[in-house]
Protein backbone atom coordinates (compact mmCIF):
# COMPACT_ATOMS: atom_id res chain seq x y z
CA UNK A 1 0.00 0.00 0.00
CA UNK A 2 2.96 2.45 0.82
CA UNK A 3 4.51 1.74 -2.79
CA UNK A 4 1.00 2.39 -4.50
CA UNK A 5 1.10 5.52 -2.22
CA UNK A 6 4.65 6.25 -3.36
CA UNK A 7 3.74 5.98 -7.10
CA UNK A 8 0.68 7.19 -7.27
CA UNK A 9 2.30 10.46 -5.70
CA UNK A 10 5.33 10.55 -8.11
CA UNK A 11 2.96 10.09 -10.51
CA UNK A 12 0.78 13.04 -9.77
CA UNK A 13 3.35 15.16 -9.26
CA UNK A 14 4.96 13.74 -12.52
CA UNK A 15 1.84 14.55 -14.26
CA UNK A 16 2.03 18.30 -12.56
CA UNK A 17 5.33 19.17 -13.69
CA UNK A 18 4.36 17.74 -17.51
CA UNK A 19 1.25 20.07 -17.37
CA UNK A 20 3.23 22.86 -15.66
CA UNK A 21 6.08 22.65 -18.23
CA UNK A 22 3.90 22.73 -20.94
CA UNK A 23 1.75 25.24 -19.49
CA UNK A 24 5.58 27.57 -19.44
CA UNK A 25 6.52 26.17 -22.54
CA UNK A 26 2.56 27.85 -23.97
CA UNK A 27 3.14 31.13 -21.99
CA UNK A 28 6.74 31.41 -23.35
CA UNK A 29 5.55 30.87 -26.94
CA UNK A 30 2.94 33.35 -26.82
CA UNK A 31 4.84 35.77 -25.29
CA UNK A 32 7.56 35.35 -27.96
CA UNK A 33 5.15 35.51 -30.68
CA UNK A 34 3.61 38.69 -29.04
CA UNK A 35 6.98 40.32 -28.95
CA UNK A 36 7.96 39.35 -32.27
CA UNK A 37 4.89 40.90 -33.73
CA UNK A 38 5.59 44.24 -32.13
CA UNK A 39 9.08 44.61 -32.73
CA UNK A 40 8.54 43.57 -36.59
CA UNK A 41 5.82 46.25 -36.69
CA UNK A 42 6.88 48.53 -39.44
CA UNK A 43 8.39 51.97 -38.67
CA UNK A 44 5.52 54.68 -39.84
CA UNK A 45 6.36 57.70 -41.39
CA UNK A 46 2.96 58.90 -41.80
CA UNK A 47 2.88 61.55 -39.12
CA UNK A 48 0.63 63.87 -40.01
CA UNK A 49 1.53 67.51 -38.65
CA UNK A 50 -2.23 68.30 -39.56
CA UNK A 51 -3.75 66.06 -36.62
CA UNK A 52 -4.85 67.63 -33.91
CA UNK A 53 -5.11 63.90 -32.37
CA UNK A 54 -1.80 64.06 -31.88
CA UNK A 55 -1.98 65.49 -28.33
CA UNK A 56 -1.57 62.76 -25.37
CA UNK A 57 0.15 62.81 -21.93
CA UNK A 58 1.19 58.81 -21.31
CA UNK A 59 3.88 60.00 -18.75
CA UNK A 60 3.26 62.68 -15.95
CA UNK A 61 7.02 63.59 -16.48
CA UNK A 62 7.08 64.73 -19.88
CA UNK A 63 4.47 67.15 -18.72
CA UNK A 64 6.00 70.87 -18.50
CA UNK A 65 6.31 72.00 -15.02
CA UNK A 66 5.04 75.59 -14.54
CA UNK A 67 5.78 77.76 -11.40
CA UNK A 68 4.19 81.16 -10.94
CA UNK A 69 5.87 83.98 -10.37
CA UNK A 70 4.15 85.77 -7.40
CA UNK A 71 2.76 89.44 -8.57
CA UNK A 72 0.38 91.30 -7.20
CA UNK A 73 -3.20 90.88 -8.29
CA UNK A 74 -2.71 94.53 -9.55
CA UNK A 75 -0.59 93.46 -12.25
CA UNK A 76 -3.06 91.07 -13.80
CA UNK A 77 -7.19 90.54 -13.29
CA UNK A 78 -6.55 94.13 -11.17
CA UNK A 79 -6.25 95.80 -14.58
CA UNK A 80 -9.43 93.63 -15.61
CA UNK A 81 -10.94 95.69 -12.99
CA UNK A 82 -9.27 98.77 -14.14
CA UNK A 83 -10.35 98.16 -17.35
CA UNK A 84 -13.77 97.49 -16.57
CA UNK A 85 -14.35 101.16 -14.61
CA UNK A 86 -13.08 103.30 -17.60
CA UNK A 87 -15.07 105.32 -20.30
CA UNK A 88 -15.29 104.10 -23.53
CA UNK A 89 -12.51 102.99 -26.14
CA UNK A 90 -12.16 105.96 -28.57
CA UNK A 91 -10.25 104.26 -31.20
CA UNK A 92 -13.28 102.88 -32.04
CA UNK A 93 -16.63 103.73 -32.63
CA UNK A 94 -19.47 101.88 -29.85
CA UNK A 95 -17.07 100.12 -27.65
CA UNK A 96 -18.94 96.67 -27.00
CA UNK A 97 -17.72 97.20 -23.47
CA UNK A 98 -19.62 100.33 -22.69
CA UNK A 99 -23.04 99.52 -24.13
CA UNK A 100 -26.07 99.19 -21.98
CA UNK A 101 -26.00 95.77 -20.23
CA UNK A 102 -22.12 95.35 -20.77
CA UNK A 103 -20.81 94.99 -17.79
CA UNK A 104 -19.45 92.45 -16.11
CA UNK A 105 -21.43 90.21 -13.39
CA UNK A 106 -20.04 90.30 -10.21
CA UNK A 107 -20.81 86.99 -8.99
CA UNK A 108 -17.59 85.65 -11.84
CA UNK A 109 -14.31 84.94 -9.67
CA UNK A 110 -12.50 87.13 -12.23
CA UNK A 111 -13.46 90.29 -14.51
CA UNK A 112 -13.83 88.70 -18.13
CA UNK A 113 -11.49 89.93 -21.21
CA UNK A 114 -12.56 92.72 -23.16
CA UNK A 115 -14.63 92.12 -26.35
CA UNK A 116 -13.42 95.26 -27.45
CA UNK A 117 -11.60 93.62 -30.77
CA UNK A 118 -8.76 96.21 -30.71
CA UNK A 119 -7.79 94.06 -27.04
CA UNK A 120 -9.34 91.09 -27.09
CA UNK A 121 -7.07 89.97 -30.42
CA UNK A 122 -4.39 89.87 -27.99
CA UNK A 123 -6.44 87.89 -24.87
CA UNK A 124 -3.82 84.99 -25.08
CA UNK A 125 -2.55 86.32 -21.67
CA UNK A 126 -5.90 85.70 -19.97
CA UNK A 127 -6.35 82.15 -21.06
CA UNK A 128 -2.95 80.72 -20.31
CA UNK A 129 -3.17 82.17 -16.66
CA UNK A 130 -6.63 81.03 -16.62
CA UNK A 131 -5.56 77.45 -17.44
CA UNK A 132 -2.37 77.64 -14.51
CA UNK A 133 -5.60 78.63 -11.87
CA UNK A 134 -7.75 75.97 -12.77
CA UNK A 135 -7.62 73.38 -10.06
CA UNK A 136 -5.50 70.51 -10.52
CA UNK A 137 -7.91 68.19 -10.59
CA UNK A 138 -9.85 69.76 -13.71
CA UNK A 139 -6.04 69.71 -15.79
CA UNK A 140 -6.07 66.55 -16.90
CA UNK A 141 -6.31 67.25 -20.07
CA UNK A 142 -3.26 70.32 -20.03
CA UNK A 143 -0.15 69.81 -21.08
CA UNK A 144 1.54 71.75 -18.48
CA UNK A 145 0.98 70.68 -14.91
CA UNK A 146 1.71 73.35 -11.85
CA UNK A 147 3.97 73.65 -9.25
CA UNK A 148 4.43 75.32 -5.87
CA UNK A 149 8.10 74.92 -5.59
CA UNK A 150 10.25 77.17 -8.12
CA UNK A 151 13.17 74.65 -7.84
CA UNK A 152 10.79 72.15 -9.18
CA UNK A 153 9.70 74.18 -12.58
CA UNK A 154 11.18 74.10 -15.83
CA UNK A 155 9.57 77.34 -16.79
CA UNK A 156 8.13 80.67 -14.32
CA UNK A 157 5.55 82.56 -16.19
CA UNK A 158 5.00 85.66 -15.20
CA UNK A 159 1.70 86.52 -14.53
CA UNK A 160 1.95 90.18 -16.35
CA UNK A 161 -1.05 91.59 -18.68
CA UNK A 162 1.10 92.86 -20.69
CA UNK A 163 -1.14 94.18 -23.93
CA UNK A 164 -3.81 94.78 -21.30
CA UNK A 165 -1.30 97.32 -19.83
CA UNK A 166 -0.28 98.93 -23.36
CA UNK A 167 -3.58 99.17 -24.66
CA UNK A 168 -5.46 100.42 -21.48
CA UNK A 169 -2.67 103.69 -22.04
CA UNK A 170 -3.78 103.99 -25.95
CA UNK A 171 -7.19 103.97 -25.19
CA UNK A 172 -6.56 106.95 -22.49
CA UNK A 173 -3.93 108.93 -23.95
CA UNK A 174 -1.55 107.53 -26.46
CA UNK A 175 0.44 110.58 -26.34
CA UNK A 176 2.50 110.00 -23.69
CA UNK A 177 2.58 106.09 -24.92
CA UNK A 178 6.21 106.31 -26.10
CA UNK A 179 6.99 108.89 -22.98
CA UNK A 180 7.76 107.61 -19.34
CA UNK A 181 6.25 110.54 -17.16
CA UNK A 182 2.61 110.43 -17.00
CA UNK A 183 2.66 106.89 -18.61
CA UNK A 184 0.92 104.32 -16.31
CA UNK A 185 1.73 101.77 -18.37
CA UNK A 186 5.72 102.60 -18.43
CA UNK A 187 5.09 102.57 -14.30
CA UNK A 188 3.49 99.22 -14.20
CA UNK A 189 6.46 97.99 -16.62
CA UNK A 190 9.10 99.29 -14.37
CA UNK A 191 7.57 97.69 -11.58
CA UNK A 192 7.18 94.23 -12.77
CA UNK A 193 11.00 93.96 -14.28
CA UNK A 194 12.46 95.04 -10.82
CA UNK A 195 10.36 92.85 -8.89
CA UNK A 196 11.36 90.07 -11.28
CA UNK A 197 14.77 90.67 -11.64
CA UNK A 198 15.22 91.17 -8.07
CA UNK A 199 14.11 87.84 -7.14
CA UNK A 200 16.62 84.71 -6.82
CA UNK A 201 14.91 82.88 -9.86
CA UNK A 202 15.75 85.41 -12.13
CA UNK A 203 18.90 85.66 -11.04
CA UNK A 204 20.04 82.19 -10.95
CA UNK A 205 18.92 81.72 -14.53
CA UNK A 206 19.43 85.08 -16.06
CA UNK A 207 16.23 85.08 -16.52
CA UNK A 208 15.91 82.28 -19.23
CA UNK A 209 13.20 80.27 -17.62
CA UNK A 210 10.98 82.90 -17.30
CA UNK A 211 8.00 83.60 -19.66
CA UNK A 212 6.37 86.87 -20.62
CA UNK A 213 3.36 87.41 -22.67
CA UNK A 214 3.70 90.07 -25.23
CA UNK A 215 1.25 89.49 -27.59
CA UNK A 216 0.41 92.77 -28.31
CA UNK A 217 3.73 94.57 -30.77
CA UNK A 218 4.10 97.24 -28.19
CA UNK A 219 3.27 95.56 -24.75
CA UNK A 220 6.66 96.15 -22.45
CA UNK A 221 7.57 98.45 -24.93
CA UNK A 222 9.86 100.57 -22.69
CA UNK A 223 11.86 97.68 -21.29
CA UNK A 224 12.08 94.64 -23.67
CA UNK A 225 15.57 94.98 -23.70
CA UNK A 226 15.99 94.09 -19.99
CA UNK A 227 13.61 90.72 -20.17
CA UNK A 228 15.17 89.92 -24.21
CA UNK A 229 16.66 86.95 -21.97
CA UNK A 230 13.14 85.41 -21.23
CA UNK A 231 10.67 83.14 -23.29
CA UNK A 232 8.80 85.72 -24.95
CA UNK A 233 5.44 84.50 -26.48
CA UNK A 234 4.77 87.19 -29.43
CA UNK A 235 2.58 86.76 -32.28
CA UNK A 236 5.41 87.49 -35.10
CA UNK A 237 8.93 89.51 -34.71
CA UNK A 238 7.42 92.88 -36.83
CA UNK A 239 8.98 95.33 -34.46
CA UNK A 240 11.56 93.63 -32.77
CA UNK A 241 13.91 92.93 -35.60
CA UNK A 242 16.53 95.06 -37.25
CA UNK A 243 18.39 95.29 -40.17
CA UNK A 244 22.23 93.87 -39.49
CA UNK A 245 23.52 96.69 -41.98
CA UNK A 246 27.58 95.38 -42.31
CA UNK A 247 26.32 92.17 -42.97
CA UNK A 248 23.91 93.22 -45.60
CA UNK A 249 25.93 95.95 -47.24
CA UNK A 250 23.20 98.20 -45.84
CA UNK A 251 21.28 97.33 -48.82
CA UNK A 252 19.56 94.35 -48.06
CA UNK A 253 17.17 92.14 -45.82
CA UNK A 254 18.22 89.12 -46.09
CA UNK A 255 20.21 88.80 -42.86
CA UNK A 256 18.03 90.03 -40.16
CA UNK A 257 19.97 90.41 -36.57
CA UNK A 258 17.50 88.89 -33.73
CA UNK A 259 19.19 91.35 -30.56
CA UNK A 260 16.01 90.47 -28.84
CA UNK A 261 13.68 87.41 -30.26
CA UNK A 262 14.61 84.30 -31.70
CA UNK A 263 12.59 80.94 -33.06
CA UNK A 264 15.83 79.45 -30.85
CA UNK A 265 14.30 80.26 -27.49
CA UNK A 266 10.67 82.55 -28.30
CA UNK A 267 7.58 81.20 -28.71
CA UNK A 268 4.80 82.48 -31.91
CA UNK A 269 1.22 82.04 -30.88
CA UNK A 270 -2.02 82.85 -32.81
CA UNK A 271 -3.85 86.27 -32.22
CA UNK A 272 -7.36 85.38 -30.88
CA UNK A 273 -10.11 85.14 -33.61
CA UNK A 274 -12.53 87.73 -33.43
CA UNK A 275 -14.91 85.36 -35.85
CA UNK A 276 -17.06 82.58 -35.10
CA UNK A 277 -15.69 79.43 -36.44
CA UNK A 278 -17.76 77.78 -39.26
CA UNK A 279 -17.59 74.09 -39.20
CA UNK A 280 -17.31 72.46 -42.51
CA UNK A 281 -20.18 70.58 -42.68
CA UNK A 282 -21.89 74.03 -42.70
CA UNK A 283 -19.91 75.09 -45.71
CA UNK A 284 -21.99 76.44 -48.18
CA UNK A 285 -20.83 77.52 -51.87
CA UNK A 286 -18.80 80.53 -52.05
CA UNK A 287 -18.92 82.74 -54.89
CA UNK A 288 -16.46 85.43 -54.40
CA UNK A 289 -12.94 84.43 -55.52
CA UNK A 290 -11.20 86.64 -53.47
CA UNK A 291 -12.11 88.95 -50.38
CA UNK A 292 -10.29 91.63 -48.11
CA UNK A 293 -11.89 93.84 -45.88
CA UNK A 294 -9.59 96.00 -43.68
CA UNK A 295 -7.17 99.38 -43.32
CA UNK A 296 -5.94 100.38 -46.92
CA UNK A 297 -3.30 102.59 -45.29
CA UNK A 298 -0.66 100.87 -42.94
CA UNK A 299 3.11 101.51 -41.90
CA UNK A 300 6.21 100.05 -42.79
CA UNK A 301 5.60 96.59 -44.70
CA UNK A 302 1.79 97.91 -44.96
CA UNK A 303 2.54 99.72 -47.73
CA UNK A 304 2.35 96.71 -49.92
CA UNK A 305 -1.02 96.55 -48.98
CA UNK A 306 -1.90 99.49 -50.63
CA UNK A 307 -0.03 98.59 -53.85
CA UNK A 308 -2.12 95.41 -53.89
CA UNK A 309 -5.30 97.05 -53.10
CA UNK A 310 -4.88 99.29 -56.24
CA UNK A 311 -3.82 96.72 -58.47
CA UNK A 312 -7.21 93.86 -57.26
CA UNK A 313 -9.98 96.97 -56.70
CA UNK A 314 -11.59 96.59 -60.14
CA UNK A 315 -10.80 93.03 -60.75
CA UNK A 316 -13.62 90.50 -61.37
CA UNK A 317 -14.22 88.16 -58.66
CA UNK A 318 -12.39 90.13 -55.91
CA UNK A 319 -13.90 92.22 -53.29
CA UNK A 320 -11.91 95.05 -51.52
CA UNK A 321 -13.49 97.10 -49.09
CA UNK A 322 -12.30 99.35 -45.96
CA UNK A 323 -13.00 97.49 -42.68
CA UNK A 324 -13.07 98.95 -38.99
CA UNK A 325 -13.08 96.69 -36.37
CA UNK A 326 -16.78 97.48 -34.76
CA UNK A 327 -20.21 95.06 -34.90
CA UNK A 328 -20.93 96.41 -38.70
CA UNK A 329 -17.55 95.61 -39.65
CA UNK A 330 -17.90 92.18 -38.13
CA UNK A 331 -20.96 90.62 -39.92
CA UNK A 332 -19.52 92.10 -43.06
CA UNK A 333 -16.63 90.03 -42.49
CA UNK A 334 -18.30 87.04 -41.24
CA UNK A 335 -20.44 87.11 -44.57
CA UNK A 336 -17.36 87.93 -46.96
CA UNK A 337 -15.43 84.86 -45.77
CA UNK A 338 -18.05 82.68 -45.77
CA UNK A 339 -18.85 83.31 -49.01
CA UNK A 340 -15.28 83.62 -50.86
CA UNK A 341 -13.02 80.54 -51.74
CA UNK A 342 -9.90 82.91 -50.64
CA UNK A 343 -9.38 85.56 -48.45
CA UNK A 344 -5.98 88.13 -48.70
CA UNK A 345 -4.19 88.26 -45.66
CA UNK A 346 -0.95 90.98 -46.57
CA UNK A 347 1.84 92.30 -44.56
CA UNK A 348 0.11 95.11 -42.55
CA UNK A 349 2.19 97.61 -39.71
CA UNK A 350 4.04 93.99 -38.80
CA UNK A 351 4.08 90.63 -40.85
CA UNK A 352 0.76 89.30 -39.47
CA UNK A 353 -2.56 89.97 -38.12
CA UNK A 354 -5.70 88.75 -36.28
CA UNK A 355 -7.19 88.58 -39.93
CA UNK A 356 -5.26 85.24 -41.04
CA UNK A 357 -6.84 83.23 -37.93
CA UNK A 358 -11.16 84.46 -38.70
CA UNK A 359 -10.32 83.51 -42.28
CA UNK A 360 -8.84 79.57 -40.80
CA UNK A 361 -11.73 79.79 -38.96
CA UNK A 362 -14.29 80.91 -41.75
CA UNK A 363 -12.45 78.01 -44.11
CA UNK A 364 -11.72 81.10 -46.31
CA UNK A 365 -8.26 79.56 -47.69
CA UNK A 366 -5.68 82.63 -46.52
CA UNK A 367 -3.65 84.10 -49.25
CA UNK A 368 -0.39 85.45 -47.41
CA UNK A 369 1.39 88.51 -49.23
CA UNK A 370 4.21 88.66 -46.67
CA UNK A 371 7.72 87.76 -47.18
CA UNK A 372 8.93 88.04 -43.66
CA UNK A 373 5.94 86.33 -41.95
CA UNK A 374 6.48 83.84 -38.77
CA UNK A 375 3.60 81.79 -38.08
CA UNK A 376 2.36 79.73 -34.78
CA UNK A 377 2.70 76.06 -34.13
CA UNK A 378 5.33 75.16 -37.19
CA UNK A 379 6.70 71.86 -37.20
CA UNK A 380 3.14 70.95 -35.35
CA UNK A 381 1.37 72.06 -38.21
CA UNK A 382 2.24 72.51 -42.60
CA UNK A 383 0.51 76.03 -43.25
CA UNK A 384 0.95 74.79 -47.08
CA UNK A 385 -1.71 72.10 -46.52
CA UNK A 386 -4.42 74.96 -45.99
CA UNK A 387 -2.49 78.51 -47.20
CA UNK A 388 -1.56 79.89 -50.50
CA UNK A 389 1.81 81.13 -49.79
CA UNK A 390 2.58 84.48 -52.62
CA UNK A 391 5.93 86.58 -53.06
CA UNK A 392 5.59 90.27 -52.61
CA UNK A 393 6.95 90.35 -56.00
CA UNK A 394 4.84 87.97 -57.56
CA UNK A 395 1.58 89.63 -55.73
CA UNK A 396 3.00 92.82 -57.20
CA UNK A 397 2.29 91.82 -60.96
CA UNK A 398 -0.56 93.07 -63.00
CA UNK A 399 -3.08 90.02 -63.00
CA UNK A 400 -1.00 87.51 -61.65
CA UNK A 401 -2.68 87.28 -58.35
CA UNK A 402 -6.09 86.61 -60.17
CA UNK A 403 -4.66 84.24 -62.72
CA UNK A 404 -2.88 82.12 -60.25
CA UNK A 405 -5.97 81.50 -57.53
CA UNK A 406 -8.01 80.88 -60.66
CA UNK A 407 -6.00 78.27 -61.53
CA UNK A 408 -6.18 76.32 -58.47
CA UNK A 409 -9.05 74.04 -59.43
CA UNK A 410 -12.28 73.24 -57.03
CA UNK A 411 -10.86 69.89 -56.03
CA UNK A 412 -7.68 71.59 -54.61
CA UNK A 413 -9.85 73.95 -52.93
CA UNK A 414 -12.03 71.58 -51.33
CA UNK A 415 -8.88 69.57 -49.99
CA UNK A 416 -7.12 72.71 -48.51
CA UNK A 417 -10.91 73.12 -46.42
CA UNK A 418 -10.82 70.31 -45.42
CA UNK A 419 -7.03 70.56 -44.20
CA UNK A 420 -8.32 73.65 -42.55
CA UNK A 421 -10.96 72.20 -40.74
CA UNK A 422 -8.75 69.99 -38.97
CA UNK A 423 -6.57 72.87 -37.57
CA UNK A 424 -9.10 75.07 -36.17
CA UNK A 425 -8.96 73.69 -33.46
CA UNK A 426 -5.49 74.55 -32.91
CA UNK A 427 -5.99 78.16 -32.93
CA UNK A 428 -8.96 78.70 -29.99
CA UNK A 429 -8.18 79.69 -26.75
CA UNK A 430 -11.70 80.39 -25.70
CA UNK A 431 -12.08 77.42 -22.38
CA UNK A 432 -15.93 78.31 -22.17
CA UNK A 433 -15.88 79.60 -18.70
CA UNK A 434 -16.96 83.60 -18.67
CA UNK A 435 -13.66 84.12 -16.37
CA UNK A 436 -11.02 82.36 -17.55
CA UNK A 437 -11.03 79.72 -14.89
CA UNK A 438 -11.38 76.00 -16.02
CA UNK A 439 -10.19 73.06 -17.99
CA UNK A 440 -9.03 74.12 -21.84
CA UNK A 441 -9.59 72.40 -25.03
CA UNK A 442 -7.02 69.73 -25.09
CA UNK A 443 -6.32 70.23 -28.49
CA UNK A 444 -6.52 74.15 -27.89
CA UNK A 445 -4.29 76.93 -28.49
CA UNK A 446 -2.65 77.73 -25.19
CA UNK A 447 -1.87 73.16 -24.72
CA UNK A 448 -0.20 74.25 -28.06
CA UNK A 449 1.76 76.64 -26.63
CA UNK A 450 2.28 74.62 -23.58
CA UNK A 451 4.28 72.23 -26.51
CA UNK A 452 5.98 74.65 -27.56
CA UNK A 453 7.51 76.12 -24.95
CA UNK A 454 8.23 72.46 -23.49
CA UNK A 455 10.59 71.97 -27.03
CA UNK A 456 12.76 74.57 -26.27
CA UNK A 457 13.93 73.56 -22.87
CA UNK A 458 16.94 71.87 -23.91
CA UNK A 459 18.56 74.99 -25.44
CA UNK A 460 17.20 77.24 -22.34
CA UNK A 461 19.16 74.81 -20.23
CA UNK A 462 22.03 74.65 -21.88
CA UNK A 463 21.65 78.43 -21.99
CA UNK A 464 21.56 78.70 -18.46
CA UNK A 465 24.75 76.43 -17.46
CA UNK A 466 26.97 77.97 -20.69
CA UNK A 467 26.16 81.08 -18.46
CA UNK A 468 26.97 79.70 -15.31
CA UNK A 469 30.49 78.74 -15.96
CA UNK A 470 31.28 82.20 -17.64
CA UNK A 471 33.95 83.61 -15.33
CA UNK A 472 33.39 87.12 -13.52
CA UNK A 473 32.91 90.13 -15.99
CA UNK A 474 32.75 88.44 -19.07
CA UNK A 475 29.78 89.11 -21.09
CA UNK A 476 28.29 86.79 -24.03
CA UNK A 477 27.59 88.99 -26.67
CA UNK A 478 24.62 89.00 -28.60
CA UNK A 479 24.01 86.55 -31.59
CA UNK A 480 22.42 86.46 -35.50
CA UNK A 481 19.74 84.10 -35.28
CA UNK A 482 19.17 83.97 -39.01
CA UNK A 483 16.75 81.39 -41.10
Amino acid sequence: MALKNTLTSSSSSLTCSISNFFLSFSLLCTLSFSLFLLFNQPISNTYNPSSTSQLSFPNHHNLLKVYIFNLPTSFNYGLLEKYWSLPPDSRIPNDPDHEPGSKFSGNLTYPPYPENPVIKQYSAEYWILGDLLTSENLRSGSFATRVFDESEADVIFVPFFATLSAEMQLSLDRNVFRKKTGNEDYQRQRQVVDLVKNSDSWKKSGGRNHVFVLTDPVAMWHVRDEIAPAILLVVDFGGWYRLDTKSSNANSSERIQHTQVSLLKDVIVPYTHLLPALHLSENQPRHTLLFYKGAKHRHRGGAVREKLWDILLNEPGVIMEEGFPNATGREQSIKGMRTSDFCLHPAGDTPTSCRLFDAIQSLCIPVIVSDHIELPFEGMIDYSDFSIFVSVNDALQPKWLVSHLQGISMKQRENFRTNMARVQPMFVYDSGHPDGIGPIPPDGAVNQIWKKIHQKLPMIKEAIVRDRRKPPGVSIPLRCHCT
